[in-house]
């Protein structure tokens, strides 16, 4: 549905580009995760998909058409629900629905046919009529994701709609999230939980400092990362054969008499077992495999996801 082809921009007050030759697909009908640290382009990108900002290289095309053509012909297609509260708190959530039903453009009989379809959806008709500013976190959660669907986009932008909710609106949102996409919507969300990420898209680009560093299905992204090898020993890792495997791997403690290894491509693991012969060592547990998204993550970018 989404084509992102080599798109470009830089703010005035930066030195360096938020976004620097992006290139991305996003099928119809697919909930595509967009994971980054802070400052890595993704409100960037959403902006510029949401029409809030124009790139200044590059092109996005939605559906064969321009973004600019495509937004004329549907302008209520494409909807963005903020990380921020985009509601006014002083008006019930009945009321806030209603306005920003009118601000789309629908005609009376619409506002109230969507307001209320929007409520049933939010799980929303027990505070209907409750001022916004009074709802708890999950709440307003689902109002500001009640609010994006009110011209029952076919791309709905989602930017960070977990944060700061309890474990049990966490889960609602997540359910309401995959039923949209299976309603045939086209998501994009970006998430600082790899956990949600993991969970509920079926695609995954890591971006950082305004670059794509990995793209794909979770298989495929997790194979941009290194294989691994995780030991638990029936005790300490003598210094001489910690000195031998640092110069061919990454070696870090894991807890008591624990240790993990990367890479580690298979060819390696014989010579490794004999090393542990060859020092009295017994391995109480050993994993070998992938790197999980977030060490992944890390091997990529080089910080953390909060950083």
């Amino acid at each position: 549905m989404i084509a992102i082809e080599r798109i470009s921009h830089r703010y005035r007050s930066a030195s360096t580009a938020a976004l620097d030759a992006i290139t991305l697909d996003v099928g119809r009908g697919s909930l595509f995760g967009l994971l980054g640290p802070n400052g890595a382009g993704k409100t960037t990108l959403i902006s510029l998909i949401a029409g809030l900002i124009a790139p200044q290289q590059g092109q996005i095309r939605v559906s064969a058409q321009t973004l600019s053509d495509f937004r004329r012909a549907r302008p209520n297609a494409i909807a963005l629900v903020p990380q921020d509260y985009a509601f006014y708190p002083m008006l019930t959530v009945a009321e806030n629905l209603a306005f920003f039903a009118g601000v789309q453009g629908l005609d009376r009989q619409q506002q109230k046919a969507r307001s209320s379809e929007a409520i049933r959806f939010a799980r929303l008709e027990s505070v209907a009529r409750q001022l916004a500013g009074e709802l708890s976190g999950g709440l307003r959660r689902r109002l500001n994701l009640a609010i994006g669907l009110l011209g029952d986009p076919a791309l709905l932008l989602l930017d960070e709609p977990t944060v700061g909710v309890d474990p049990q609106s966490r889960h609602f949102l997540l359910d309401a999230i995959r039923d949209l996409r299976d309603a045939g919507k086209t998501v994009i969300y970006t998430s600082h939980y790899m956990d949600e990420v993991e969970a509920i898209c079926d695609r995954i680009a890591i971006i950082d400092h305004g670059r794509v560093l990995a793209s794909g299905t979770l298989a495929e992204v997790l194979g941009a990362g290194e294989s691994q090898l995780l030991l638990r020993l029936d005790r300490d890792l003598p210094q001489p054969l910690l000195e031998r495997w640092e110069a061919a791997h990454t070696v870090t403690t894991q807890g008591a008499n624990s240790v993990c290894l990367t890479p580690v491509p298979a060819a390696a693991l014989p010579q490794i077992l004999q090393d542990l012969a060859a020092h009295g060592l017994t391995p109480l547990a050993l994993n070998h495999g992938q790197q999980n998204l977030e060490q992944v993550f890390m091997h990529l970018t080089r910080r953390s996801l909060r950083d």
